[in-house]
């Protein structure tokens, strides 16, 4: 099974584990069954048609998905996936 990295900020929705074995092929399964199992998660990763928010940023070991096949990029058993939530700021 593939390993989710999950950010502190989201943790309080996963029971505060700070990752998850995940079953899926792709990266949109692996989405799917981590927001299936932590359904309070869902809302900060996926709009209503089960697509990746676009202000999330998901990373492949080191690779960003984007730069790659993005939610359909394959995952293999020992890959490690990282949610990058992100940062507000600006100018005060």
């Amino acid at each position: 099974m593939a390993k989710i990295i999950i950010p502190t900020p989201l943790r309080k929705f996963t029971g505060n584990l700070a990752q998850v074995e995940t079953a899926g092929s792709t990266i949109r399964e692996a989405l799917t069954d981590l927001a299936t199992r932590h359904q309070d998660l869902r809302k900060h990763l996926l709009d209503e048609q089960g697509d990746l928010r676009s202000f999330i940023r998901i990373y492949l070991g080191d690779e960003d998905i984007n730069q790659l096949e993005k939610s359909d990029t394959r995952v293999e058993t020992n890959s490690v996936i990282s949610i990058v939530p992100a940062i507000a700021g600006g100018k005060n």
